[in-house]
């Protein structure tokens, strides 16, 4: 492992976030764009207003004058405005900026601007610097120091759940230890890869992976610890047999986990694409550390860490009494627990009424910014198209009939080209439009006026823009949810075949496992409307979070079943449930509680998405521990009886290694 940290230690992943897929027809305008003259040049806008809302006065008008020299220190080119609205109240200054390859390099140049800005505004004025470029860097200043926040909230929050799991002033820290030094290294390894791959990814998710599924095959693993000390003296026995009755659990969840985030490679979103990849290091990483690590540092320190609560020989019968009798009642009411169950999931999904899929640019960020704001106050005053123009490139022969067509489309407040490559074969063609971006006009503007200027012969034309980038966006995450959906379930139910030999088994959980996981984003959409005010899920929490809630839940249910068949082939299917609830239902719902405050650590973050991804994951997880495992699945394990494990059975002979006691209960 050091060795690892010290070869990839300096690796770096592509700064980059395309939203649209790299087929898409903005995707292919950006890249045209790029060959024009000074296409690293891009206009910043400044916007001014009254503080009392009236409107501008002559003299006022003439001060804005006045910043042009300010903002020319600045830019790239000469600046111009100011340009004052039709109702007098706003006027906006235009001052073109080189960009920097990353929107960390341009924000520099925006936060000296608005720094010179601020020194010679007007009084009684506000002037908020915004546009694109201005944009970009307050989203990269959003994030600054974000990442070591939601890496210390993380590590805060399983130090506190270990502790309170394990009651243990010492025991805590070799998990979080093992888990945290899995994490560094995925952090590594998945930015080697990203730059080797060229992958786009949120390293947040990738650490929120690690930490929770590390640190629940570590309860796992030590949970069935405790209990072989309970049954031998000597406590490298009993974690060596600890060690070999988990490790087909684990190694099944893990492996459900990573095929069903490999299924993201075929996703056509470039940062969808690259979190199956990351993800999957990342989770064979803490695997590892798990499997390979944890273990040595445990027989290291022997029985005596789970001090002051040091599991004894004669502590057999002691373990698992609440656990049980909620079992036990369970399955003596099968069918009250069952439609119990069942209808707390159908009102959680009744959440999915009224929910909606895109946010806007403005709605993806949790914390407001100067570009918001100046955004609104041009949305409010000028056509709400003018800060996110549409572009259009075509060939130079047909620019006027391009223009032409685009002037005739609905809702176009003006059409002209604005430039051309240097060889003039080409023409860049600036659109506005008098609808607000990403509204359901805007977007349907873009297809019109695709299908306009596709229509002029010869012409080639493209259309693209930030709004012709939303529509394309949708409609990639639509194309990757059909198409990844599907396969994760596949791989799930596959995964389950192999482990428990069973047809009528898997089929039946997988079930449970796809109701619980839209009952789940039914329930997260309405928090978010209720909580947050977020009218919509942005475009990637229905798929990343069905896929989350799918693997992860399959997780749970490989710890119960695989425990629950074991225990039926000397119990019977009944009791061997009630026995696997007693001996699984803490360590389920610690790992549950951990993964679901993981999860929730997201929304740190300033991103949207990754709080309403958090969100829906928390609440899916918790209820898939306590609702799902705990309610829904015994009371089908009881309904169905011995059939569950159709076409075969439980074979005899697997507690040849189990505890004498236990062989003993059997006869």
């Amino acid at each position: 492992m050091v060795v690892l940290f010290g070869v990839f230690g300096s690796a770096k992943a592509p700064a980059r976030n395309d939203q649209a897929p790299a087929s898409a027809e903005s995707t292919q305008t950006s890249e045209l764009l790029g060959k024009f003259p000074n296409a690293d040049r891009q206009s910043v806008l400044v916007v001014a207003s009254r503080d009392d809302g009236a409107k501008l006065s002559e003299g006022e008008i003439e001060e804005l004058k006045g910043l042009l020299p300010v903002l020319d220190a600045r830019s790239d080119a000469a600046s111009s405005g100011p340009m004052v609205s039709d109702d007098g109240k706003a006027a906006v200054l235009i001052t073109p900026i080189k960009v920097g390859e990353t929107n960390t390099d341009t924000a520099a140049v925006i936060k000296e601007l608005r720094t010179d800005v601020a020194d010679h505004a007007p009084a009684g004025m506000s002037l908020l610097v915004t546009g694109g470029p201005a944009f970009g860097a307050d989203v990269a200043a959003s994030f600054e120091g974000a990442d070591f926040t939601l890496l210390l909230v993380t590590i805060l929050i399983v130090a506190i759940l270990l502790i309170v799991t394990y009651r243990s002033p010492v025991l805590w820290l070799i998990p979080l230890v093992a888990v945290g030094l899995a994490d560094g290294l995925a952090g590594r390894l998945t930015a080697a890869a990203g730059a080797a791959w060229n992958l786009q990814f949120d390293a947040g998710i990738i650490s929120v992976l690690v930490f929770g599924a590390g640190t629940n095959y570590a309860l796992l693993l030590i949970s069935r610890y405790r209990e072989e000390l309970q049954a031998t003296q000597n406590h490298r026995q009993a974690l060596s047999a600890a060690w070999r009755k988990t490790v087909p659990a684990i190694l099944a969840s893990n492996v459900t986990v990573v095929l069903a985030l490999l299924t993201l490679v075929l996703a056509v979103i470039p940062g969808t694409h690259g979190l199956g990849i990351s993800s999957a290091i990342g989770l064979l990483v803490a695997l590892a550390a798990v499997l390979f690590l944890l273990p040595p540092l445990l027989a290291v320190c022997g029985r005596k860490v789970f001090w002051p609560f040091m599991p004894k020989p004669d502590d057999t019968g002691k373990q698992g009494g609440a656990w049980r009798r909620i079992a036990t009642s369970v399955v003596k009411r099968p069918v009250a627990s069952l439609l119990a169950g069942v209808a707390l999931l159908a009102v959680m999904a009744t959440g999915l009424f009224g929910t909606s899929v895109g946010l806007d640019q403005i709605e993806k960020f949790r914390v407001q910014s100067e570009s918001a704001a100046g955004l609104e106050v041009l949305s409010d005053h000028f056509p709400p198209g003018e800060a996110q123009p549409i572009f259009i490139v075509a060939n130079s022969t047909e620019a006027d009939a391009v223009v032409a067509a685009a002037d005739d489309v609905e809702g176009v407040v003006r059409a002209h080209p604005v430039g051309t490559t240097d060889d003039a074969s080409l023409t860049k063609i600036m659109v506005t439009s008098e609808y607000a971006p990403s509204t359901e006009d805007s977007l349907t503007q873009i297809e019109e006026l695709r299908d306009a200027v596709h229509g002029v012969p010869g012409a080639d034309a493209l259309v693209g823009g930030a709004v012709a980038t939303d529509l394309d966006a949708r409609a990639g995450n639509q194309q990757d949810l059909w198409l990844v959906a599907p396969l994760v379930l596949a791989v799930s139910f596959l995964v389950l075949l192999i482990l428990l030999r069973s047809i009528v088994a898997p089929v039946l959980l997988l079930l449970v496992n796809l109701a619980s996981a839209v009952a789940a984003i039914g329930a997260g959409a309405w928090l978010s409307r209720v909580l947050f005010g977020q009218h919509a899920l942005d475009l990637q929490v229905p798929l990343l979070a069905f896929l989350f809630l799918v693997a992860l839940g399959i997780d749970y249910t490989i710890f119960l079943v695989h425990r629950a068949r074991a225990e039926a082939t000397v119990r019977g299917t009944r009791e061997g449930m009630v026995e696997a609830i007693a001996h699984t239902g803490s360590v389920i719902t610690s790992a549950g509680i951990v993964l679901a405050a993981v999860f929730a650590a997201l929304g740190v973050l300033p991103l949207v998405t990754l709080g309403q991804l958090g969100l829906i994951v928390g609440v899916g997880v918790i209820v898939d521990t306590l609702v799902v495992r705990t309610v829904i699945v015994p009371a089908i394990f009881a309904l169905v009886g011995d059939r569950i494990w159709w076409p075969g059975k439980p074979g005899r002979g697997e507690w040849t290694h189990e505890h004498p006691a236990r062989a003993a209960d059997a006869h």
